[in-house]
């Protein structure tokens, strides 16, 4: 009959011969179960077993593991030097390869104890990290960093991937000078464009050919009276050579001294009556030409503005509607005002006054009849009687 039993891990087995089943339990109590070989810990360290809900919500906070393999050499990192190292954030704007080479500049002016210099680099590197360089360095696989050259391309592979390198090497292959600029600082430009890119790949004579083909016609007249007329001929190191040298002659050239000024002599005219004048003193001409006829243009509209308002201040203005815009004779208002005159009139004409009216409004005839207006003789001034 069968029947149900525990086996060893908790759980409800059915057993249909009891007789078989006592054999299997008493033969899995004698060997002990082996520990599976693909997993890690054992049954006793699988903590993670007994863990709550709340305690799977809630882990304890624990640190990640470093990217980088600790060293068996010890190395003290003393407070001081921290504070001289420089930063790299992971911006765009940034250069990898200048923040390299000064990180090493740094390293390479202290040594600490026996430590190897790579050692240094290695356990120094992550505190010139910030922001998105940290972040970066800390995303890396555990374990993933043996030593410093492994750190070094891998930082390079990050924040300098391929596409900014080839921009840089066009920049270098399609060199060319501006309008106006100095041969020193065409050539300094174009070394900041190389130590931008150390790893572009370029020969020497490659680097030499480009900046020739970007020089204007000038520079090269200047670099072949310079050399002789033989700069082609010279092999790809000299060139360079001879390019950095002419750069540090040119600085001098840049503006005459006042002695070489006070001895600068007026061109001579080679045709009487005509005058030769330079490009500069053409310039300035043409720029005094025009400031001349801007004043007059300025001084033209001033004095009508003026002659404008002196008009305006002399004009009279209109009687009948005071206005200062036309005279009297241009009035718009003249044809209402001699309809309303013609109106008045005709009412005026056909008024019949009363002649008989004493003390009219009008001039008629029976003012006359006036005690006022009347004409009536003087009385004789009185005389007293004489008596007798």
């Amino acid at each position: 009959m069968p029947y149900w039993i525990r086996d060893q891990e908790g759980r409800l087995v059915r057993i249909e011969n009891p007789q078989d089943t006592e054999l299997d339990i008493c033969v899995n109590i004698m060997d002990p179960p082996q520990e599976d070989q693909n997993s890690q810990h054992g049954q006793g360290d699988n903590s993670n077993a007994y863990l709550s809900m709340r305690d799977r919500m809630h882990p304890p906070r624990m640190s990640a593991p470093s990217c980088i393999i600790p060293p068996l050499e010890q190395l003290i990192i003393r407070p001081h030097i921290v504070p001289l190292l420089p930063n790299f954030h992971g911006m765009e704007s940034e250069n990898p390869y200048a923040h390299i080479k000064e990180f090493e500049e740094v390293c390479n002016t202290f040594r600490e104890g026996g430590a190897s210099i790579d050692l240094m680099r290695l356990k120094l590197f992550p505190f010139t990290l910030k922001d998105k360089a940290k972040i970066w360095l800390n995303s890396l696989r555990p374990r993933s960093i043996r030593n410093w050259v492994d750190l070094q391309a891998e930082f390079l592979k990050k924040f300098f991937p391929t596409h900014r390198t080839n921009g840089l090497k066009r920049q270098i292959s399609n060199f060319s000078a501006k309008e106006n600029e100095k041969f020193y600082e065409c050539w300094e430009r174009y070394m900041e464009a190389i130590n931008a890119c150390p790893y572009h790949g370029f020969d020497t004579w490659l680097l030499v050919s480009y900046f020739y083909d970007g020089m204007s016609s000038s520079m090269k007249q200047i670099l072949e009276t310079m050399c002789g007329g033989d700069f082609m001929s010279k092999n790809p190191e000299e060139a360079m050579d001879f390019l950095s040298y002419v750069s540090e002659v040119s600085r001098g050239w840049d503006e005459p001294n006042s002695r070489e000024m006070g001895k600068m002599k007026a061109p001579v005219n080679p045709k009487g009556g005509m005058y030769m004048l330079s490009e500069d003193m053409d310039m300035k001409a043409k720029v005094a030409t025009i400031a001349r006829r801007l004043e007059e243009l300025e001084l033209k509209k001033m004095h009508e503005v003026q002659a404008i308002s002196e008009t305006q201040a002399h004009v009279m203005p209109c009687t009948i509607c005071q206005s200062c815009d036309h005279v009297v004779d241009e009035c718009p208002t003249i044809p209402a005002v001699r309809e309303m005159l013609g109106d008045q009139a005709n009412v005026v004409g056909q008024f019949r006054p009363n002649n008989n009216a004493p003390y009219g409004n009008t001039y008629n005839s029976s003012w006359r009849n006036h005690p006022n207006f009347s004409w009536k003789p003087r009385p004789p001034p009185y005389q007293p009687q004489a008596q007798t």
